[in-house]
């Protein structure tokens, strides 16, 4: 919940704790709340939400703490209000399950609205979403292609350089203060980048999974680590596992 805290605290005290890379020639910045933003094109990308996850866990008789959506939709507005983008674009996995969103209290909905209010709105579908989303601002895709990138929830072994995706929540580990620390991050090669799960009750699958396998030139690869004031930008070699 370490993200939850910093987005109830000044948004303007993490300015300067984002980390900038470059993606297929195209600037972007790994905010340390969970989100990547595009200052050229006010582009601002979050994925895997899992939004209703504790209600779609209720619908099978499995009783999970109720405030995910809260607490999620919470450091989006804080995100929001930070980058003030023209654009936003939910890389799939909005909902966690495909009623999610049909069956979104109304308090949610209207915190969604006000903040797509003013802006384009993207909804990629996801694996868990694959239809869209119901009675909410923006328009729903399957992938988005534009200011020279391709966004789409899971990445392509075929994806020509420049893919943002999601789907994987790729996380890493470090020693620190000789303890292992493992933590959600940004993966880039500076061909393609995997988005952490912005959602607050959503896992992560390390960078030397099998899952992984083939999607980025190791020697290139960077993990932006969230931190919990900051990002951690790590070489894969230097990573535990």
């Amino acid at each position: 919940m370490q993200r939850l805290a910093l987005a109830a605290a000044d948004i303007q005290d993490f300015g300067a704790v984002s980390a900038r890379t470059v993606v297929a020639g195209v600037e972007v910045v790994c905010d340390p709340l969970g989100a990547l933003f595009l200052p050229e094109t006010r582009l601002l990308v979050v994925s895997d939400l899992h939004l209703e996850k504790g209600a779609a866990f209720a619908r099978r008789g499995m009783m999970l703490p109720p405030y995910d959506t809260l607490a999620t939709l919470k450091v989006l507005e804080a995100v929001i209000a930070r980058h003030d983008p023209a654009i936003v674009v939910s890389l799939g996995d909005n909902f966690h399950d495909r009623v999610g969103s049909a069956h979104l209290p109304d308090v949610f909905r209207a915190r969604i609205a006000a903040m797509a209010r003013g802006r384009d709105w993207i909804w990629i579908n996801g694996n868990h979403d694959p239809d869209g989303t119901v009675d909410l601002p923006g328009q729903s895709a399957d992938e988005l292609h534009y200011a020279g990138l391709a966004f789409r929830h899971e990445p392509s072994l075929l994806s020509p350089a420049g893919e943002i995706a999601g789907h994987l929540h790729p996380a890493a580990t470090v020693v620190r203060r000789e303890k292992a620390v493992r933590r959600a991050c940004f993966a880039t090669d500076g061909n393609r980048l995997l988005m952490p799960a912005f959602g607050l009750m959503s896992g992560g699958l390390d960078l030397r999974h099998k899952a992984m396998a083939g999607l980025f030139d190791r020697q290139s690869l960077v993990a932006h680590m969230l931190g919990r004031d900051r990002i951690y930008s790590v070489r894969f070699a230097n990573l535990l596992g």
